[in-house]
């Protein structure tokens, strides 16, 4: 890896500085050979690559082998399929609920929703071609009062009437979206409560194994506070974490991570399957259980694992070793080599990653970046490469 290359050199790098320091407080012996003037530097030339935000938490490795089955809502069973020890498939029906209503209030939800949805945008189509014209009426109006066939009232009432209508567009459009966001909030409460329930009230196991627990009987009903039933499956292995309330907004269910298990000297990558809506009591953290795309040998409940999460990304940028990056003050900069000398160059930065930055500002292609001695460095000081790339 080049990173790597490049601070394996440092060392050899540093003990020529350290050289260079010596003879320059030591008149230099005639019979031995003169070392070159200039600071010693190590270089690589600056390129653009992808660097990403890394948020690295630690957690364990632990078994899921249960899967409760919850319906968010009172509803009555009208009929049973299975009975506790069964065996059933992901997928096959467990009970059947009257759920007919909730069912119509979520269909007439959607309807209402992509109805709110369709009035906002052709309320929108019509704004913009109203102000589209009522634009090329003021700008009318201005060329022709440059020849003098209109006056400067006319352009003012036309610019009055293009204000009106912004402002009745802006006003309009944001009433539509309130109402639109409001059918969307139901649509999705109701969509919750159906969550394992079909079209037709059949609510169906989402995962194979044995039905170890039942709490639906034809007539009764089901709440929200009771799982429908528990499955006993074949055991998942999965890593959980707990994150911060800074970190929980940038994360989704299906994201990718990096995972490593120092146990196993395993680096693998892993995807969020769930994600806490609430905080634990005690520490006020999120729980985040991650999914293992590979089966890994010698992989066992309780090992410690770590996580990384990439939440910001930044695509054909310009990034360096961050120890490249010197401060002074609130002020960042590096060195860069040009003909044999060393030039101080202001930098603005993003991203930070694992050992490296983004630079933003400052540096381009090509450039000779001074990765080790900058230490010792000012501007236009005369330097020697001892050892890097370009």
């Amino acid at each position: 890896m080049k990173l790597r290359r490049i601070l394996s050199a440092a060392a050899a790098v540093a003990a020529a500085l350290t050289l260079t320091a010596c003879q320059g407080g030591e008149e230099a012996d005639a019979s031995q050979p003169q070392t070159p003037a200039g600071v010693a530097v190590q270089v690589t030339q600056v390129t653009r690559d992808t660097i990403a935000t890394e948020n690295r938490v630690s957690g364990a490795v632990a078994a899921d082998s249960q899967k409760s089955v919850f319906v968010s809502a009172n509803a009555q069973v009208t009929a049973v399929y299975v009975e506790t020890g069964d065996e059933v498939s992901a997928g096959d029906w467990i009970c059947t609920l009257d759920m007919d209503s909730t069912i119509s209030s979520y269909n007439a939800a959607n309807i209402t929703y992509q109805s709110s949805v369709q009035s906002y945008a052709d309320q929108q189509a019509i704004f913009d071609r109203q102000i589209a014209l009522a634009e090329k009426n003021v700008s009318d109006l201005k060329a022709l009062f440059e020849i003098g066939a209109a006056s400067q009232s006319e352009i003012d009432s036309a610019e009055l009437n293009l204000m009106t209508l912004q402002a009745s567009r802006d006003s309009t459009l944001a009433q539509l979206e309130a109402g639109m966001q409001s059918s969307l909030s139901n649509v999705e409460q109701l969509a919750a409560v159906l969550e394992n329930v079909d079209g037709q009230g059949h609510v169906a196991a989402p995962v194979s194994g044995t039905i170890v627990s039942l709490n639906a009987a034809e007539g009764s009903y089901v709440s929200a506070s009771m799982p429908v039933a528990v499955i006993e499956g074949a055991a998942v292995l999965e890593i959980s974490v707990s994150v911060s309330e800074a970190l929980i907004p940038q994360l989704a269910q299906g994201d990718e991570v990096d995972v490593s298990i120092g146990a196993l000297n395993v680096e693998t990558v892993g995807v969020i399957r769930s994600i806490e809506k609430s905080p634990s009591a005690q520490t006020r953290l999120y729980t985040v259980t991650i999914g293992l795309t590979e089966d890994i040998p010698g992989l066992m409940t309780g090992m410690f694992a770590q996580v990384t999460f990439r939440t910001d990304a930044s695509e054909n940028a310009v990034v360096i070793p961050t120890e490249a990056i010197l401060t002074s003050g609130q002020n960042q900069y590096v060195f860069v080599v040009e003909d044999g000398t060393a030039r101080q160059v202001p930098v603005q930065t993003g991203l930070t990653g694992s050992g490296v930055t983004e630079v933003t500002e400052g540096l381009e292609d090509g450039q000779q970046l001074v990765i080790v001695g900058q230490e010792y460095l000012t501007d236009g000081d005369a330097v020697r490469i001892v050892s890097g790339e370009g």
